[in-house]
């Protein structure tokens, strides 16, 4: 029997705004976190003493934990409460920022990395599905998801900015330390402004359904991630590649049969909210086209320091947040998401092509400043309207797991791209420099200074090309699968227009 809401019917939460904000503090310390730690490795790696081939795992522990859970922790929210479900994200996400933080061994720091990761897959789908349920005018719900778009958009970046302030000011403990202050102010927001409400269910927990994709996402990630460090050839990838495939679909036939699933066939089948979900995977993953080769490109061959390359992507956040907020308050209701997202990809593609003009003595104004705004507008155009259609409509006792699968193909999206890039990005440089030795480009026995930084540039637009390419046929797909014109209710997946009209203001106020 689906959830009962006793609120059924009352007017909105007054104090949405504040939970917009206390939400929205929620997902940017769970998006940040996967990037802010990246700025800080080469430092802990010096403190710990541990070898770069262990490097990958302190980033790679909170990627497996996180994508392995969401499914889980979203439907735990729907059954337990969301109040519950956020407030233990947050205190847990706390106490293992702070374990990891004052780690005195690499075992610690990964062990806490893989805690907090658990914890965020509690977090992010407590914190999307509350939004969800608590914004129910067309505007104000375009204004809402307008701010939380522009968060999982730009956190990415936000985490490089603060990741390069902190450990080059502080230290780089204070990349995991700095969360105590995030957690600490979401957790008080929860315990505030999301009072209890009677939860009534007598639905069990999907245990098969929890192991299959549990299972299935774990091997997918860490087959994803092995591909970063390793090739796609080795057993450990393939492997665990083809073993998560097969365990997604065991996953999806178990669906269809389970008295209870876990999640239901009617939240993804929607072609809206299957559209939105490839969208957000397909940005997720062209993304990382963009954090990992230009950071690289910004501090080793321009010479940037950690915080001057974070700043230099600042204006890029802002184009995500005015994009995203444009196309969620004016647009999304007057055109649906079909034309945003389509054309938000195809500019995330051109500043893509654009970035392939890069060389080594380039200028950061001249080469990377409007590449960068370009991709930023084509984010935020289709990530922030992707986030409201793939929750819009959704019944109050599907909100956590809808939520959970729009997070999850943001995790898998990253671990796609960061995979599939960085592979490419090393088997490009390594045929580029085989195929320009000679005695002319040696110097004692190895290439010269110059011929390793043009195999690293071609290396890098090489990635920006093919990042390109994954936004191009994301636009071509995930045009097709939308809808045109505004979105509308429809199907099995959704409320009544009464019920819909009225969850908000109960499921604001549930646990």
């Amino acid at each position: 029997m689906a959830t009962t809401y006793s609120a059924i019917g009352a007017p909105p939460d007054p104090r949405r705004w504040l939970i917009l904000g206390t939400v929205g503090l929620a997902q940017l310390m769970v998006v940040l976190d996967a990037t802010i730690v990246n700025i800080a490795l080469p430092s802990a790696q010096r403190a710990l003493g541990f070898t770069t081939a262990d490097r990958q795992w302190v980033v790679t522990a909170y990627a497996l934990a996180f994508g392995s859970l969401l499914l889980f922790g979203g439907r735990l929210g729907d059954l337990i409460g969301r109040k519950v479900t956020f407030l233990a994200g947050a205190l847990g996400f706390a106490a293992a920022s702070a374990a990891g933080g004052a780690a005195a061994s690499f075992g610690v720091l990964v062990t806490a990395r893989a805690a907090q990761g658990a914890f965020g897959a509690l977090l992010a789908p407590a914190a999307l599905s509350i939004l969800s349920t608590t914004f129910s005018d067309p505007k104000e719900r375009g204004k809402a998801f307008g701010v939380y778009g522009a968060i999982v958009g730009a956190g990415g970046a936000i985490g490089l900015v603060l990741g390069g302030i902190l450990t080059e000011y502080l230290s780089w403990r204070w990349c995991l330390y700095v969360n105590l202050i995030f957690a600490g102010l979401a957790a008080t927001g929860a315990v505030l402004l999301l009072r209890p409400q009677r939860v009534r269910t007598r639905t069990r927990l999907d245990l098969p359904g929890v192991a299959l994709v549990s299972a299935s996402m774990f091997c997918l990630v860490y087959g994803l991630s092995n591909a970063a460090t390793h090739n796609w050839h080795t057993p450990s990838t393939y492997g665990f590649l083809v073993a998560g495939v097969a365990l997604l679909a065991a996953f999806a036939l178990w669906q269809s049969r389970a008295a209870s699933p876990l999640l239901p066939p009617r939240v993804v089948l929607d072609r809206n909210r299957g559209g939105a979900c490839l969208a957000v995977l397909i940005a997720s993953a062209g993304m990382f086209g963009i954090f990992l080769f230009l950071v690289y490109y910004l501090q080793q061959t321009l010479g940037y320091s950690p915080v001057v390359s974070g700043v230099a992507f600042l204006p890029m956040i802002a184009m995500v947040v005015v994009a995203a907020n444009l196309a969620n308050v004016v647009l999304l209701p007057r055109l649906g998401p079909k034309p945003l997202v389509t054309a938000g990809m195809l500019l995330a593609a051109a500043g893509l092509v654009w970035l392939t003009r890069i060389g080594v003595h380039s200028g950061y104004a001249t080469a990377v400043l409007g590449p960068l705004m370009t991709a930023g507008l084509g984010l935020g155009f289709t990530i922030a309207p992707s986030m409201n259609t793939g929750t819009f409509g959704v019944a109050p006792q599907d909100a956590g797991v809808a939520s959970a699968t729009l997070n999850t193909g943001q995790q898998v999206g990253g671990s796609i791209g960061t995979s599939l890039l960085n592979t490419i990005f090393a088997s490009t440089v390594a045929r580029y420099l085989t195929s320009h030795l000679s005695p002319a480009t040696l110097v004692h026995g190895h290439p010269a200074p110059s011929l390793t930084e043009m195999s690293l540039i071609h290396g890098y637009t090489t990635g920006f090309w093919v990042a390109a390419a994954l936004f191009g046929a994301g636009a071509v797909t995930c045009g097709a699968l939308f809808r045109s014109g505004p979105l509308r209710a429809s199907g099995d997946a959704v409320a009544t227009p009464a019920r819909a009209a009225a969850e908000p203001a109960a499921t604001a106020r549930t646990p």
